[in-house]
């Protein structure tokens, strides 16, 4: 059967409900992102079937698109508001930057895979996403002349935590990082306070390595 709008929509309201909700995503602006954002156009064509399912889904170049709770959780760890600058490492598909869009005044991303970055570029542009800013870099460099960030988003996992990055945060600003092994990461929140940095674990997770000059070598 194909799947039409409605047919979309009604996945992605159960996908917030089954996923999130009852696993305890409870900001009102994230959910309301979720509601709304078709993470099926973020898929390529041959997985819109399990664009709604628990799952992280492949996006070409040995790169995936996250699964939803795991994006929700980074989302909400962010603790965006309507006038937050937020920095994005790893760009991918472009959902979760539409998704952090949806919430944030001004969103910047990198994306080291530049055929990803471009396909990213585009459909955020034709999906009415204009005040997102997407470019081809080293993420574990940051994005210097657009410091400093309110929240930085790293949607890699990192052996550990790139200096340029929490140089880069506002004062109170949050790091959401998976850290630690090359499979299997910790998620972590660094918070940049007046006498340094201060650590939160969070809940174990795997991501695709964070590749650069402060993170994995290729």
């Amino acid at each position: 059967m194909i799947d039409t709008a409605d047919r979309q929509e009604k996945k992605r309201l159960s996908m917030v409900r089954s996923q999130l909700e009852v696993r305890g995503i409870r900001n009102p602006a994230v959910l309301k992102a979720f509601r709304k954002v078709p993470r099926h156009l973020f898929v390529p064509p041959e997985y819109r079937s399990k664009a709604y399912q628990d799952r992280p889904l492949p996006i070409g170049r040995g790169q995936t698109i996250s699964q939803p709770y795991m994006v929700a959780v980074m989302v909400e760890d962010a603790e965006l508001g309507p006038d937050s600058r937020v920095l994005e490492i790893g760009t991918g598909s472009g959902y979760q930057t539409a998704l952090l869009a949806e919430i944030a005044d001004q969103v910047y991303s990198i994306e080291r895979i530049d055929w990803l970055a471009r396909r990213a570029k585009e459909l955020l542009r034709k999906s009415g996403y204009d005040k997102v800013h997407v470019r081809t870099g080293d993420g574990t460099l940051g994005w210097p002349e657009q410091a400093p960030f309110d929240a930085i988003l790293v949607s890699a996992g990192s052996p550990s935590i790139p200096q340029p990055l929490t140089d880069q945060l506002s004062l109170g600003g949050r790091l959401v990082i998976p850290l630690q092994d090359f499979q299997i990461q910790t998620l972590e929140i660094i918070t940049r306070t007046e006498s340094g940095i201060r650590r939160e674990r969070k809940e174990p997770c795997s991501f695709v390595p964070l590749i650069g000059e402060h993170g994995w070598k290729e």
